[in-house]
């Protein structure tokens, strides 16, 4: 196949990549799932935008002060100066944030010094990523392949001129193309416990290896604090950081306060493990029973249900929670453009790393960044484009066998030695 453009991915990143690319430039889009089986659709909490400039500097901090000041300055000045625009963006696409007296109402969660997030109820990214898909499939350029696995890419001389995978029926296929872009996701089926869907398993991170191409910080994984205890298989149901942000309270086993619920992410789940270790208990109490119960099922409707069918009325009791893995910080390696270390190859969202988040991310700003920066691949990569010429690509299906194992392994490696080299 051949194609001017190949997105991997269809969360928030891949898709309003897709729709930043010009009309006239055909581009195949593939993931490894159903296209809605996205990290995006899961988001909760909200997204972050700069409410005015009297906020920059506040924003600026809090971002900086979140990821432990080893966040790239540059591109934390990108993204919330970008995100009133991306804003506007996404409302034209005919996106539903939550609105008081005609204007946006904005909520706060841990590490911010403001209330400074958009939202819609709890369920803020599905409501982004679902309206990006549908806009997306209204595009005659662009075509969408589902359960389609990317093992590999066709690479010369450091440049790259597309992928190697196989579809539902198992068959290998070269996509070949002008420019690649990886929107690949997190990494979460690398863990036990994860909020991420089981299929993230940081793919291109492993062809990233494999092909020489620049990493950074891939030791650097976010725990989130909250998600409900569960002994069933499978992710973890998030519990959004934003009910603390509204007042929910973490409880010991003796249901004694032990930690500022909106300190950072990091530092809320380490006091948390401590308290579980202390008591010798596999989870602590959340009770989101400050919250007002009117609140509760208009800001938190998801949250609110899922926790009745687990058992749980999160209006008169206290939920089990425990940190899980959660976001991944690090990834590949991009410039401000989202562009690696490889020729024609991009990567945004959670797989890239340009430095914004840090050590750990600040709640929220993860679907701005991804959006900002997807925005910025597409723009470069028109205003650098060339056409390539076909390729020869024999592909050795001997190679990939149990591939993902592999791949696992080799992630995992890497993470713990770039661990060891922090420590």
């Amino acid at each position: 196949m051949k194609t001017d453009i190949v997105i991997v991915g269809t969360g928030v990143s891949g898709l309003y990549c897709a729709l930043n690319l010009p009309r006239d430039k055909k581009i195949v889009m593939v993931t490894k799932a159903d296209d809605d089986k996205s990290d995006s659709f899961l988001a909760q909490g909200g997204i972050c935008v700069l409410k005015d400039e009297n906020d920059y500097d506040s924003y600026f901090e809090d971002t900086m002060r979140a990821g432990h000041y080893e966040n790239n300055k540059e591109s934390v000045d990108i993204m919330i100066r970008s995100s009133r625009d991306v804003i506007n963006d996404l409302v034209g696409y005919g996106v539903r944030f939550e609105k008081e007296n005609g204007e946006f109402a904005y909520t706060k969660e841990g590490a911010h010094s403001t209330s400074r997030i958009l939202f819609h109820e709890d369920i803020t990214g599905k409501e982004i990523t679902s309206h990006l898909l549908t806009a997306v499939k209204e595009l005659d350029n662009v075509t969408i392949i589902e359960n389609f696995t990317m093992v590999d890419i066709i690479e010369e001389n450091n440049e790259c001129f597309g992928i190697i995978g196989y579809g539902k029926d198992g068959k290998y296929i070269d996509i070949q193309a002008d420019f690649t872009v990886f929107a690949t996701g997190g990494i979460g089926g690398l863990y036990k416990h994860s909020t991420n869907y089981r299929h993230l398993t940081g793919d291109s991170l492993a062809i990233a290896l494999n092909h020489n191409i620049k990493l950074q910080n891939i030791d650097y994984i976010q725990i989130h604090p909250t998600t409900l205890y569960s002994t069933k298989k499978g992710r973890r149901f998030l519990i959004s950081e934003s009910v603390r942000g509204e007042g929910a309270v973490l409880f010991n086993s003796h249901m004694e306060r032990f930690v500022d619920e909106l300190l950072p992410r990091d530092v809320v789940a380490k006091a948390i493990q401590e308290e579980m270790k202390k008591d010798n208990k596999p989870y602590v109490w959340l009770s989101m029973k400050p919250i007002p119960t009117e609140m509760i099922k208009n800001h938190f409707p998801n949250i609110y249900k899922h926790c009745l069918e687990e058992g749980y009325d999160v209006t008169k009791e206290c939920i089990p929670v425990v940190p899980s893995q959660h976001y991944f910080m690090g990834g590949i390696d991009v410039d401000k453009y989202s562009k690696t270390s490889m020729d024609r190859l991009y990567a945004v969202g959670e797989t890239a790393c340009n430095g914004v988040h840090g050590k750990n991310r600040l709640a929220s700003n993860s679907l701005l960044e991804s959006l900002v920066f997807a925005k910025r691949a597409a723009k470069r990569m028109i205003e650098t484009y060339s056409k390539t010429s076909d390729r020869e690509v024999t592909i050795d299906k001997d190679l990939y066998k149990n591939y993902e194992d592999k791949y696992k392994d080799e992630i995992l490696d890497e993470i713990e030695r770039e661990r060891k080299k922090h420590e």
